[in-house]
């Protein structure tokens, strides 16, 4: 495998915003993903489980939320986006485990995309054999809408975009993955 430079945090180079806690019950900020929450291509042998999300200290005025999953680390140059979610109402602050995988339940009025492989919905941590540890960072991003005008059809970075115009504050958390 050629040595590459690891690639920022893409939120670092957004402008700053204030953030609030994010917790889960199937992750810990830092430590490794659980074999559950990466995927079953690729040989990696997970499940592809949408991990367990809960939210709260986000700004008054807060009017919608957005959920996604980007691997930085991936080696295209641009990164992998494993999971988005948009439209999200104000009043929902919590997703349970599974909820963005096949037959999950996600709030009413959510959208979910397609991730980089072309698949709506989650798509695990699957990283080539042998690659130093990749970062997944889940994001929860509050707006100051209360619905943005995407479909499941918006690629990641158009959500992205929509996402930088309407953002109030955002919470992350980092969890690894490697295949030995």
């Amino acid at each position: 495998m050629l040595e590459r430079a690891q690639s920022p945090n893409p939120y670092d180079l957004l402008p700053k915003v204030p953030s609030f806690s994010l917790e889960s019950d199937d992750l810990t900020d830092g430590e490794t993903l659980p074999m559950d929450h990466a995927s079953g291509w690729n040989g990696t042998g997970g499940n592809d489980i949408s991990p367990h999300l809960r939210w709260s200290g986000f700004p008054e005025g807060t009017r919608g939320f957005a959920v996604t999953c980007y691997d930085p680390d991936a080696p295209t140059g641009s990164g992998f986006w494993h999971w988005c979610v948009a439209n999200i109402p104000a009043s929902v602050t919590e997703l349970a485990r599974g909820a963005g995988s096949s037959g999950g339940s996600l709030p009413p009025g959510a959208v979910q995309l397609r991730n980089d492989a072309g698949v709506p919905g989650y798509m695990g941590a699957a990283p080539p054999k042998g690659d130093r540890p990749h970062r997944y960072i889940f994001a929860v991003h509050a707006l100051g809408a209360d619905k943005l005008d995407i479909d499941e059809n918006a690629t990641p970075a158009f959500l992205g975009f929509n996402i930088t115009f309407n953002i109030l504050a955002r919470a992350t958390l980092t969890a690894m993955f490697q295949v030995q």
